[in-house]
This record gives structure tokens, C-alpha cells and sequence, in this order.
């Protein structure tokens, strides 16, 4: 089996299928796309050296070829039949050389071919996380987590194969047909058109079966990516599979989409298992008319017995490059569509500019949204003329149903979104004038479903900011209220939380969350319903630290308990994104108006 076999599941993916229309064919619909191809080689250029090392072991290579034939011709014709023994020593000692100087150009072949590759996918595979760095939430929104993993991992996998199975390897193999072709004829023509005359048969199975394998990968990678996606998904809501008892729904579910994954691996295991023998018994008819003719010609004297010996060689190395061809053309086939793949993620435009300067050491915390009108997709709007204005230090707070766009405001405020129509300013600045990451640092989120890293508490609390010690780490901890907490755990703050902190309750990772947004000292905080998963003692310590953590800042708060904003400064309704209402509590209570009914729904107040 060959390697394009063995790896025939480049797009096996964790997360949902990544299936493109242009699957198993190159962007232009041909073997070598040059655009593409020149663009990988820009990947290659920092180790052009070690590149044209790899050119020069491929053409000596298929130079050294022929020469195994030609002196088996040689010592038999020459050497043996005329009983000289002493030259048959030479010659022995001749062809052991090739031999070795034939395995030194073959590791070194191999070896800068695949090192060639790691290093290329690494800086490839580098560049690509980069990107998905900076992508902005939209992109992630309508892109499938599967299909990123996809071209991270597979597609770029694919790559190395480019390099150890793809360009390189088809140049050699057709170079060595050309000098071995070239070498018969001048050898013997009638011989050379006897041995060939079964190329086009071999020709022709060898593009059935290019055509027959490459749709069969296709469909392999596809039923790959169906079932990693499936399990990936099931395992990570396996709660929900065991609640409702769905077990043998879901197994057999399973048990479908293995079936088609089996499947198709059956069937690519069927070509090759047809096309290697073809091949065989073709090479061996060629070898066989090769005997037969030149067996009549020994016995008229036309031909020598080395000749003819040299021939059948000729033969199995010319047969075994076209083998290799069809996986050849399929392995580059797959590298471009991967590599095209790639590049359009490296040229999306799906990322937030960051054309600010302005990074000034202190930011003051005024924030004021001016006929502000944002939609997530074209113009079905999320929010329509939204305008409103916190002053440095007040605490401005958000309500209203479930979709009414309170989200989407402060998603505004860190550019996590831009918006469509009006502007945002902090101290009186737009905010596209301030360096991406200078505005994000000084506007601490805290969100209502906690992400926490499969990592320690200290990391999970710092991201990997080198900047931030312990000692403020501690001080951000205390202040909030868990430090005690964090102590008690195995380990303090190297304790390791597992994926998405499995192991800490809901309320402990809220409270981590807040430590992660406070060690940053930002001058505004942003919280999203951040006291809504949590019990009721959670809360109260929650509360207490908001009212020592939001002095001197300016504070955005989003809440479905009212009882956690009533002392804010403002309070903005937004319903059907709009606003609809804001004022104090009191004002609002007085209004007799949405805030009002909500109120008395949660206090359960007769009207």
C-alpha cells in the first residue's frame, strides 16, 4: 500500500466536517497550478540551500539509475564470456561503489525532502495560527470550528507530502524514464520498442486508476471528518446524550457513519489491490516479450546474453517510476488543494484592522456611543441608533429580554465587531484611533459562560503574559475574594483547573474570571451577566468585590437581576435593539414603564 493510502484521511478534524466544493481538485482544475505552486515555494526560499541540495541528489539520482543495467551488460558481454576473471573483481568492486553511492543520494533524498517539509509546514502552520488569531469574531460566527482545524492541521500535514512524495519525486521519476528510455534506444531499438510496447496499456490503467483513487480519497477524508466530528460532538455533550437516554440512538447514529467510513477505505483498498497486479503482470509481459525476442536474436548472433540481461532490468526500473506516478499526481493534487486552501485563509481580509496608533499610558474611562447602528450580517440590524454616554467612574447598566442587543453593545466597545453606521469614543477618541491592543487591555471583560484553559490557575488568570508576577496575581485574587480559596487547592496556583476548569464549580471559575480581568487593572470593566450562573453566596462575595473593584473606573454592567445594578448611575433599557428607556432606578421605577413591569415580575409585585 502506498503512502497516499496510508495517509488517505488528510481532512480527519476535530470538530464539524470540513468539506469544500473544490475537494480533490486543484483551484484551476489542473495537475500544476503554477500560481499556487509559486507561492509555496515562497515558503521554501529561507531554505533554498538545503532546496537546491535536494535538485541536485534527484538528478544525480536518475543519472546513477541506468548505470546498474549497463554494467551487468558490461561484465557479461565483456568480463565473463571472455574468461576474464581478474576484471571481474573490478567490476564487482565498480558496482558495490554504485550500489553505495546510490544509497548515500537516496538518504540524502529522503532526508532534505522530509526535513524540507517539516520545516515548511512548521513556518506554514505558524503563520496560519497567526492568522486565526487575528480573525475577527464574525468570521469565527459563519466558519466552522472543524474546517479551521482542518486547514491548521490536515491541509498543512498534506504539505509534507508535497515535499517527500509530490514535486520533487515526480520530477526524478520522470527524469530517470526519459534517461532510461534514451539509454535503450541507443543500446538496441528493436529491444527498446519490444519493452515499451506496453506502455500505453500501462499508461491506461495507470490513469483509471489515478482517477479511481482520487475520488476515492475524497471520500475518504470526507467520512474521516463526518466521524471525528460526530464523536468530537457527542463526547463534549455526552451529559445531554445521558439525560434524555438517547445512548442507543446516538450509538447507532455511530455505528452509520463508521459503516461509510469503512467503506470507503475498502474501496481504496480495492483499486490498489487491482492496480498493483495489473501492473505486474504488464512489466511482466514486457519482460516476457523482451526474453523471447531476444532469445531468437542470441541464437542468430544479432544480440548479446548481456543485452538482453540489461534489458529485463531496464525494464522493472522503467515500469516501477510509472507505478509510483499515479500516487505521485494524487499526492500533488491533494498538497494544492490544501495549500489553496490555506492561502485563502492567509489572504482573508476577515480580521480587525489595526491601523491605531494611540496607545496613551493612562485612559481616563468616558465612553459614549453616538447614533450607533450595527448588524451582523448586511442590514438586518441588531441595533439601530443606539446613543448613550458614561462618564469617567460611572457605572452604566444594560436590561432587556433575551436577543435585545445588550451583548452586542460592548462587544462595540472592544471591536470585537465593527460597527456599520456612527461612532464610539473613549476620552472623547475613536476608538479605531487606539492600538487593538492597547484598547483591549484597558476594557476588562467578564462574561457569563467562563472559558478556562486546560492549564494552571496562574496561567488561566495571566493568558501567558510574562508581565504580570505573582505578587499581583495574589493582590487581583484578595481583592476579589478567592485567594483563600485558590490556597486550599493542591497545588495553590499551580493547581490545574482541566479542560474548561471541569474541575472547579461554576461559581469558582466566575470568580477566577474576575481575578483574569483584574490583574490587568483595566480603567473599564464590562460585565456580561457575570452573576447569573453563580449561587446566591457567590453572588454576595461577587458583589462586594464589584464595589471595591469598580471604584475609579467606569463600569458596564449587563444583568437580568436588578438587584445588582439598582446602584448604578444609569440604567439603559434596550428592547428590539433600540432604547427604549434609561434613567436611575428610582426615575425608572417612577416611569412606569418596561424596567417597572420587569421589576415587579422579579420581585413579584402586584400591580
Amino acid at each position: 500500500m502506498s503512502q497516499d493510502q496510508k495517509k488517505a484521511d488528510p481532512s480527519a478534524a476535530v470538530g464539524k466536517p470540513a468539506v469544500d466544493a473544490s475537494a480533490g481538485v486543484p483551484a484551476t482544475g489542473q495537475i500544476f497550478d503554477w500560481a499556487i505552486l509559486r507561492r509555496l515555494y515562497t515558503f521554501v526560499k529561507p531554505y533554498q540551500t538545503r532546496f537546491y541540495l535536494l535538485v541536485g541528489t534527484i538528478l544525480v539520482s536518475a543519472c546513477l539509475a541506468p548505470l546498474a543495467p549497463l554494467m551487468i551488460r558490461y561484465t557479461i558481454d565483456n568480463v565473463i564470456a571472455m574468461g576474464n576473471y581478474e576484471q571481474l573483481t573490478l567490476m564487482l568492486v565498480l558496482m558495490i561503489a554504485v550500489l553505495i553511492v546510490q544509497a548515500v543520494v537516496q538518504f540524502l533524498n529522503t532526508y532534505l525532502s522530509g526535513w524540507l517539509g517539516q520545516f515548511v509546514i512548521r513556518d506554514i502552520r505558524v503563520q496560519l495560527y497567526q492568522k486565526i488569531l487575528l480573525l475577527r469574531l464574525k468570521f469565527f460566527d459563519n466558519t466552522p470550528i472543524g474546517r479551521l482545524v482542518t486547514r491548521a492541521i490536515s491541509d498543512v500535514e498534506t504539505l509534507a507530502d508535497v515535499f517527500s512524495q509530490g514535486m520533487a519525486a515526480i520530477a526524478g521519476d520522470i527524469l530517470q524514464l526519459v534517461l532510461i528510455i534514451g539509454v535503450m534506444f541507443y543500446t538496441d531499438w528493436r529491444l527498446a520498442a519490444i519493452s515499451l510496447s506496453t506502455i500505453p496499456l500501462m499508461l491506461f490503467s495507470t490513469y483509471v486508476f489515478k482517477e479511481k483513487i482520487k475520488k476515492s480519497f475524497n471520500n475518504v477524508r470526507t467520512a474521516v471528518a463526518n466521524l471525528n466530528s460526530f464523536v468530537q460532538e457527542h463526547i463534549t455533550g455526552m451529559n445531554i446524550v445521558q439525560i434524555f437516554g438517547s445512548e442507543k440512538i446516538e450509538a447507532e447514529k455511530f455505528r452509520g457513519i463508521n459503516d461509510e467510513h469503512r467503506a470507503a477505505n475498502i474501496r481504496s483498498i480495492l483499486y490498489y489491490s487491482i492496480y498493483y497486479p495489473v501492473a505486474d503482470i504488464i512489466s511482466a509481459v514486457a519482460v516476457g516479450m523482451v526474453v523471447w525476442y531476444g532469445s531468437t536474436r542470441i541464437i542468430h548472433s544479432d544480440v548479446t546474453f548481456g543485452t538482453v540481461t540489461a534489458f529485463v532490468m531496464f525494464i522493472n526500473l522503467f515500469f516501477r517510476p510509472i507505478r509510483m506516478l499515479a500516487d505521485r499526481f494524487n499526492t500533488l493534487q491533494m498538497g494544492i488543494v490544501s495549500t489553496d486552501r490555506i492561502l485563502k485563509l492567509l489572504d482573508s481580509d476577515e480580521f480587525t484592522r489595526n491601523d491605531g496608533q494611540l496607545a496613551p499610558e493612562t485612559i481616563q474611562g468616558k465612553v459614549e456611543f453616538k447614533d450607533v447602528w450595527f448588524a451582523y450580517n448586511n442590514e438586518d440590524w441588531v441595533l439601530r441608533d443606539i446613543s448613550f454616554r458614561a462618564n469617567a467612574g460611572e457605572t452604566i447598566a444594560f436590561v432587556g429580554a433575551t436577543g435585545a442587543g445588550k451583548s452586542s453593545i460592548i462587544n462595540l466597545l472592544s471591536r470585537f465587531y465593527d460597527i456599520n453606521k456612527g461612532d464610539i469614543w473613549i476620552d472623547d477618541v475613536d476608538v479605531h484611533d487606539y492600538e487593538l491592543g492597547h484598547l483591549r487591555r484597558n476594557i476588562g471583560v467578564v462574561l457569563q459562560d467562563v472559558f478556562l484553559f486546560s492549564d494552571t490557575i496562574e496561567n488561566n488568570i495571566t493568558l501567558g503574559d510574562k508581565g504580570i508576577t505573582r505578587e499581583q496575581i495574589v493582590e487581583a485574587a484578595k481583592l476579589v475574594g478567592v485567594h483563600e480559596f485558590i490556597e486550599r487547592l493542591p497545588g495553590g496556583y499551580e493547581y490545574n483547573v482541566m479542560e474548561r476548569g471541569s474541575t472547579l464549580s461554576v461559581g469558582q471559575r466566575q470568580l477566577i474570571s474576575f481575578v483574569r480581568a483584574m490583574v490587568q487593572n483595566p480603567k473599564i470593566i464590562v460585565l456580561d451577566e457575570a452573576t447569573s450562573s453563580v449561587d446566591t453566596e457567590t453572588e454576595e462575595m461577587i458583589q462586594d468585590a464589584i464595589g471595591k473593584l469598580m471604584k475609579g473606573r467606569t463600569a458596564i454592567v449587563i444583568a437580568h437581576r436588578l438587584s445588582t445594578i439598582q446602584k448604578a448611575n444609569n440604567i439603559i433599557v434596550v428592547d428590539k435593539g433600540r432604547i427604549v428607556e434609561q434613567g436611575s432606578h428610582e426615575e425608572l421605577l417612577q416611569h412606569e414603564g418596561f424596567y417597572a413591569n420587569l421589576y415587579r415580575m422579579q420581585y413579584k409585585e402586584v400591580v
